[in-house]
């Protein structure tokens, strides 16, 4: 029989010890909050980005393959991004065109929003006075918002570069520092890599095949800049119950008031029958079966993390509220079977 193992002696200098490490712990924490939204982006950016990393790195070696990696990415991000700006400004003339010329019959609109009690053109009036007040404020702030973007935008390369070069070393230190036997620990790093690929991966998918579906049928109707509507949708297809119904709804809505009632019709059944419909179907398919998180579970995690943690929040809330159910799962398992815990 094996004699009992007993917790260290808690002598002065352990509770030394403690304290400053407590203390430590919250400075750190305090530090570290103000770019936490950027560290978090880091580290699922270096998550995608190591498999193909760890392939080049034999070739050319891991601190060459990071940098590699980095600017490859940064790139495939710029471009697609100066694309979208540049047809964002020619789409808003194009609207602003369609407004104040025949392509949109405002009185009637206007007749419209009467109807319904709302004064169109004193709400206009109103939007663009407000507008125009507050660009002065805008225009100062923008200096402070454009500074502490770079440091961020820094921190954020920077941490990408070490967790893709000195990543698995951090992992061991971290197996190493927790008092965690090593088959709880190889479990606890198997699920969260599962619940990580399935949640990252497979919302970028859905919002992929909802922001294509949605180019594909404005391209069918004739809807000029399917390229920026596609990366649009792509983007707000992230966010479930919202998605791709914010883009081609109104789009029905001004096709039919620009005098296509056919091409608005055809927006609005394949938008509600194909493109909106495709979320209910794909995301528990493929981030449900992957990651095994609920649907119900997936939307508080989305809408709870973007309101913690900014747009990153897409992603660190499901991962966070799924690890935590494991958590869960791996205390009752011990409870179960301690002779295997």
């Amino acid at each position: 029989m094996t004699a009992p193992v007993l917790p260290p002696q808690v002598t002065p200098q352990r509770r030394f010890l403690l304290a400053l490490a407590a203390v430590t712990a919250l400075v750190a924490v305090w530090i570290v909050a103000p770019l936490a939204q950027y560290v978090l982006v880091a580290v699922l950016l270096a998550y995608v980005l190591q498999p193909v990393q760890r392939r080049l790195a034999p070739r050319v070696g891991a601190r060459v393959s990071a940098v590699v990696v980095i600017l490859v990415s940064v790139g495939a991000i710029v471009a697609p991004v100066a694309v979208v700006l540049a047809v964002a400004v020619r789409a808003i003339d194009q609207v602003r065109g369609a407004l104040v010329g025949d392509g949109v019959d405002f009185g009637a609109l206007e007749e419209l929003a009467a109807a319904g009690g709302v004064d169109l053109r004193g709400e206009l009036t109103a939007v663009t006075r407000r507008v125009f007040d507050s660009g002065f404020g805008t225009m100062l702030e923008l200096f402070g918002g454009v500074s502490d973007a770079l440091i961020g935008l820094t921190v954020l390369l920077f941490v990408v570069y070490y967790l893709l070069v000195d990543g698995q070393t951090l992992v061991a230190w971290v197996e190493r520092a927790t008092p965690l036997e090593s088959t709880t620990s190889r479990r606890l790093r198997r699920d969260l890599d599962r619940i990580t690929w399935g949640v990252v991966v497979g919302n970028v998918a859905i919002a992929v095949v909802q922001g294509v579906l949605t180019g594909l049928v404005f391209a069918l109707v004739g809807v000029s800049n399917v390229v920026f509507w596609t990366v649009v949708t792509t983007l707000l297809s992230l966010l479930p119950l919202i998605g791709a119904s914010i883009v081609w709804i109104p789009m029905a809505v001004f096709l039919f008031l620009s005098g296509r009632p056919v091409d608005a019709a055809v927006v609005f059944v394949l938008g509600a029958g194909v493109i909106s419909l495709s979320d209910n179907y794909l995301r528990p398919i493929v981030t449900g079966h992957e990651a095994h998180v609920s649907p119900g579970l997936m939307v508080v995690g989305i809408f709870g993390g973007v309101l913690a943690f900014g747009f990153v929040g897409l992603f660190v809330g499901p991962i966070v509220l799924a690890f935590a159910k494991t958590l869960v799962d791996t205390l009752v398992d011990e409870d179960r079977h301690p002779a295997e815990a």
